[in-house]
């Protein structure tokens, strides 16, 4: 079954409009016809191979809104017009720890992403969302709450499952002081996520002039990490910090920043080491450093449902497909606030 797709022929040559050929159904399977992808940054480095582990042609896309048009004979959740995801992994192996503890993100043989990764059916390519459909197992699709505008759900299946999973594995709850590093597509939603869960929200960053957006989004102090006295000023305050930024920093001013027993959780992959940090507060004020993954399937349907509750969405910029090669020329330049999203139904094929 032939689709309209936006294709990378190599690492060189920008995205075009081209035919893919989706699996056939399985029993299991859902179809889905695509309304919205969000454009995560990931997904310029896989088009571009600056990761080194590219296979083209490649459908990048892994923030998935859509409308359930088929299902196999075995499906028992979904049903066709249901509107639903399909976040960064679309198979696990299902049998190790951790897929057994329902945390496939985490799957000891490395969970099957959304696309580059390598069909089980097929031995072939997995494609994206920057298409007209997709199939997928229905035991990685998530049903997305009808109400919300579902533009604004896209980027929450990778950006916002992303910060929700790290904020759920240590608990943070009402009355907890929370730091977020990074007001971009993870941190905006970190921001919005930690204060709905009623935490008071710290929001570092290089950038004083969003410090009223970072408020706005929730944010009940501002804080410029360049500022000394600043971050001076908010000494042994905080809880747990989430850190989004995934360009390499020094990590000790924000270590500083946790009181005993702290957590400063990594969520943004740099492409160059950290600073190494000071052991020395951390030995003497029982501080961590971790680190956390995309979310599971379990905890990308609650962070929705949560979402859903509260009504909460991220900020985005909608764009038609074929203007996917300016949209990533923006975003390396920040110029973005705070996820650009796809409409398939806008896009020329």
């Amino acid at each position: 079954m032939k689709i309209n797709a936006l294709v990378a022929q190599d690492a060189t040559q920008p995205l075009s409009s081209s035919h893919v050929s989706l699996r056939p159904l399985q029993k299991q399977d859902v179809k889905i016809e695509i309304l919205y992808c969000g454009v995560c940054h990931s997904d310029l480095h896989m088009a571009r191979n600056e990761w080194g582990v590219s296979r083209y042609p490649l459908v990048p896309g892994h923030e998935i809104v859509g409308r359930v048009a088929q299902t196999g004979a075995g499906v028992t959740r979904f049903k066709a017009g249901d509107i639903v995801g399909v976040g960064v992994m679309v198979d696990a192996c299902r049998e190790c720890h951790f897929c057994r503890q329902q945390e496939e993100q985490y799957c000891e043989a490395g969970f099957t992403a959304t696309y580059n990764g390598i069909d089980k059916y097929t031995g072939e390519s997995t494609w994206g969302g920057y298409a007209q459909a997709v199939i997928v197992d229905e035991d990685f699709v998530v049903s997305v709450p009808q109400h919300l505008p579902l533009a604004g759900v896209a980027p929450m299946l990778c950006a916002g499952v992303t910060v929700w999973s790290p904020l759920r594995h240590y608990a943070v709850k009402a009355g907890d002081r929370v730091g977020v590093v990074g007001l971009g597509g993870l941190g905006h939603m970190a921001v919005k996520l930690a204060s709905a869960l009623g935490a008071e929200v710290t929001l570092f960053t290089t950038s004083p002039e969003k410090g009223a957006d970072a408020q706005r989004l929730g944010a009940k102090q501002v804080v410029v990490s360049r500022d000394a006295a600043q971050m001076a000023a908010c000494q042994t305050t905080l809880d747990i910090i989430i850190d989004c930024v995934a360009a390499p920093h020094d990590l000790n001013p924000y270590l500083a920043t946790l009181k005993t027993n702290g957590r400063l959780v990594l969520v943004g992959i740099p492409d160059s080491p950290h600073l190494s940090p000071d052991v020395t507060p951390m030995v003497f004020r029982r501080l961590s450093i971790s680190g956390s993954s995309i979310g599971s399937i379990k905890e990308t349907q609650e962070m929705l449902d949560f979402c859903g509750q509260h009504h909460i969405t991220a900020d985005i910029e909608l764009i038609a497909g074929e203007e996917i090669e300016n949209a990533y020329a923006r975003m390396l330049k920040g110029d973005v606030r705070y996820r650009f999203v796809i409409d398939m139904q806008a896009t020329r094929w």
